[in-house]
């Protein structure tokens, strides 16, 4: 019994990295919390016990998702409160990084109880670290908006606070496979076409890639494929713009490239944008709809 008590687990949140696909990248440290806790809140148990069953570990979970996160957090916390020792894990990676688990924390840490991060594997961090742009300083972003029109009001919004910064800050976002050619596009209307850009895929796993390059080109790569498949980490490095150093030309107008397919091919101006659209991986209707904010732009310029 000594010996038992010796070894037990110090009560408290544990905050456990899971893998984000090559189960190797479990760490010592992780395993032995996950064995000793009292309990596994899981951002879903069947992923989670697909873990644990290899690796032998038969501690109980329990589910603490995005829909369930707050009311679950209150019988946690009667759990911790008591002396209990928890740990928190998400479906791959951080709990808490674009994942359940941060409001568990902030309650956890008001109740007084101990928080115990269990580092581990990380998407962001492990695709910063091999794409080649400067990690000297970067911004975790998440996911951008779904919608076409908050995407781009998002990175447009980036864009402007990197025009006013003197260093180069490397931006990480994560992305879903469908929406990643339409995400492309909107970077090389926002900041140009030669945007540097990584697109990091399946990390960890057998078929992981790296894409760099500029942003027209690892678009155009992927435009390639039949289907983009995998999870996706997306680094962007915006220009450095500064007192020394002009800033880059703005990107070209679709007005004035509507106009150059239509001298070109003597199309109309509608056929001009749905071949415009596939050159850049956007739906026509999102052109349209950019297209006329530019319209209203030059008409208000012109008042």
């Amino acid at each position: 019994m000594a010996g038992e008590e010796e070894t037990a687990l110090a009560p408290g949140l544990y905050l456990v990295a899971t893998p984000i696909g090559n189960l190797g990248d479990i760490t010592l440290r992780a395993l032995d919390v996950l064995k000793r806790a009292d309990r596994i809140a899981c951002e879903d148990t069947r992923q989670t016990q697909k873990l644990l069953n290899h690796f032998d570990i038969h501690t109980p979970t329990v589910s603490c998702h995005q829909h369930n996160e707050r009311h679950r957090t209150l019988e946690l916390l009667e759990a911790l409160k008591a002396g209990g020792r928890i740990a928190v894990v998400s479906d791959a990676g951080m709990p808490g990084i674009s994942d359940p688990g941060g409001w568990l924390v902030g309650e956890a840490i008001e109740a007084g109880v101990p928080v115990i991060p269990i580092p581990g594997a990380n998407a962001a961090l492990s695709a910063l670290v091999a794409s080649g742009l400067s990690a000297d300083e970067f911004r975790f972003l998440g996911f951008l908006p779904e919608k076409a029109g908050a995407r781009r009001t998002r990175l447009e919004a980036l864009a402007a606070e990197a025009k006013s910064s003197e260093t180069q800050c490397t931006q990480a976002f994560y992305e879903a496979p469908h929406r990643i050619l339409e995400t492309l596009a909107d970077l090389e209307a926002v900041w140009g076409p030669e945007l540097r850009v990584v697109v990091a895929r399946e990390l960890t796993k057998i078929h992981e890639e790296f894409l760099r390059g500029s942003v027209v080109d690892v678009r155009r790569e992927l435009a390639s494929r039949d289907r983009v498949r995998g999870e996706i980490t997306l680094l962007v490095q915006p220009p450095v713009h500064s007192a020394l150093q002009p800033a880059a030309a703005a990107p070209e107008k679709i007005a004035v490239r509507l106009a150059r397919i239509q001298a070109e091919t003597g199309a109309d101006e509608m056929d001009a944008l749905k071949r415009l659209a596939r050159e850049l991986g956007q739906s026509k209707s999102e052109l349209y709809r950019e297209l006329q904010r530019e319209r209203s732009r030059l008409r208000a310029g012109s008042r």
